[in-house]
């Protein structure tokens, strides 16, 4: 069993940073994966950024250059900063662990850009 627990959402101006943050409790084994999906009002989940145990990253085109993905492993977590933020990238953000087989989610942390 893994639980996540997200933190440093808020509210930014465009163009502004955030740092979001997780911190895994449980068992997250060298073949996990982790990363963040984010949703919009009224628009469906979607992937943001994904990380594997061993550093392969993978982002949505829609936030290459201006968000960065990264995890420590040995105090089991995983981070997102983003840069550049736009209205756009408002939206609720969610941590996501996949590990043998399960995955797990976050309670969700708002993230909202606006001026």
């Amino acid at each position: 069993q893994v639980t996540l627990v997200e933190s440093g959402g808020g509210l930014v101006q465009p163009g502004g940073s955030l740092r979001l943050s997780c911190a895994a409790s449980g068992s997250i084994f060298g073949n996990s994966f982790m990363g963040w999906y984010r949703q919009a009002p009224e628009k469906q989940r979607e992937m943001v950024a994904t990380i594997s145990f061993y550093g392969r990253t993978n982002y949505a085109d829609s936030v290459k250059g201006r968000f960065t993905i990264s995890r420590d492993n040995a105090g089991n977590a995983v981070y997102l900063q983003m840069n550049s933020l736009k209205p756009e990238d408002t939206a609720v953000y969610y941590c996501w662990a996949s590990v043998i087989g399960s995955d797990y989610w976050g309670q969700g942390t708002q993230v909202t850009v606006s001026s």
